[in-house]
């Protein structure tokens, strides 16, 4: 048995294990034709020798650079009050760890900054490339095609052809509408989300379509853009509503969304004196960490975004680990979380 040391090479990983150097390269790769019991047997042989390949040795033998990227096009202080992205990093994070990759992210505040990045990244510094908050007329897509660089969607797209790892998140808002439909409410408002973003155009649809399905008269709708700022402004929206044509003409529920929006407007209504859910009630989407902890706890709709950050890296190594196609991938549905910001509607 070769002896310990802080100095091994490939070739003392290769002696201890019983192979070449090179069967060692492609079992460590992880996509070479290497059966399953001599990978493992040489896996074994590198941890009892403390041995790991540098990682430019690695990207030069494989051609690859062993990282995923992620692009973000907003402000760094609304990234870092989103309560998605937080937990969607860390599942991508938990995906590539223990396969030896990298995410590389760019955070940029404007489209030619976020063209750069993905050019950056097509540089050979990725070897594919995550498209989160998909839009409505994206030029994204063709942007990547035009580099060569593989990339998948993150959520349901309009107009593109990229392979996808999305959630419904119509059956959510069904269910919200239904759970509201069925405590007695029937005057029903909703603060968007951007209506340049596919989910936000999504969720006011599947609003629609649902308060028209349970024969609800036509919903108010407040713009917004998930921004705490937006869910504020929507809330004193209702409020003066409420102050000029009386607390019997207004929404008697307030569908956020998004999770930041109903937290803002559960803020501006207490504000107000207005209690939730005895005379509005209020629900979010997403289940941030923080809905169950507020006063009072939100009804939300929970979409994992930790599972979803995971299952889109696996799904996008797999797309240029093997060099072809892959098959969408749909995630469990959202489901509604039911919690007390929601309640029969005032008298």
């Amino acid at each position: 048995m070769a002896q310990r040391s802080a100095k091994a090479t490939i070739a003392d990983v290769a002696r201890e294990a019983g192979v070449s150097k090179g069967t060692v390269s492609l079992a460590l790769s992880g996509h070479g034709p290497v059966a399953s019991t001599t990978r493992e047997r040489v896996l074994a042989a590198a941890a009892r020798l403390d041995w790991v390949p540098s990682a430019r040795a690695r990207s030069l033998s494989t051609h690859r650079a062993d990282a995923l990227g992620l692009v973000l096009a907003r402000e760094p202080e609304h990234l870092g009050a989103d309560p998605f992205f937080a937990p969607f990093i860390a599942g991508v994070e938990a995906a590539l760890s223990p396969r030896g990759q990298a995410l590389v992210l760019h955070v940029v505040s404007d489209p030619e900054h976020e063209r750069e990045a993905y050019r950056r990244l097509a540089a050979g510094r990725v070897d594919g490339a995550l498209l989160t908050d998909l839009r409505v007329d994206d030029a994204r897509p063709a942007l990547l095609e035009g580099l060569g660089l593989p990339a998948l969607a993150v959520g349901h797209q309009r107009g593109s052809a990229l392979p996808q790892v999305a959630l419904d998140d119509r059956s959510g808002v069904r269910a919200v509408v239904d759970h509201l439909a069925d405590l007695g409410h029937r005057r029903l408002a909703h603060v968007t989300g951007s209506q340049q973003l596919v989910h936000g155009v999504d969720r006011l649809e599947a609003f629609r379509e649902a308060a028209a399905a349970r024969g609800l008269p036509e919903p108010v709708v407040y713009d917004g853009d998930f921004s705490p700022a937006s869910g504020a402004a929507a809330a004193r929206s209702w409020l003066a509503d409420r102050a000029t044509r009386g607390s019997g003409e207004v929404p008697t529920a307030i569908v956020a969304g998004g999770d930041l929006m109903a937290t803002a407007v559960l803020a501006v209504l207490a504000r107000a004196g207005v209690r939730v859910p005895h005379d509005v009630s209020v629900t979010g989407f997403d289940d941030a960490v923080l809905a169950a902890h507020l006063t009072p706890a939100l009804t939300t709709v929970r979409s994992d975004a930790l599972a979803w950050g995971r299952a889109a890296a696996d799904a996008l190594l797999d797309l240029v680990g093997g060099g072809g196609e892959r098959p969408d991938v749909d995630l469990p549905a959202a489901q509604l979380v039911v919690r007390a910001s929601t309640g029969t509607p005032p008298a």
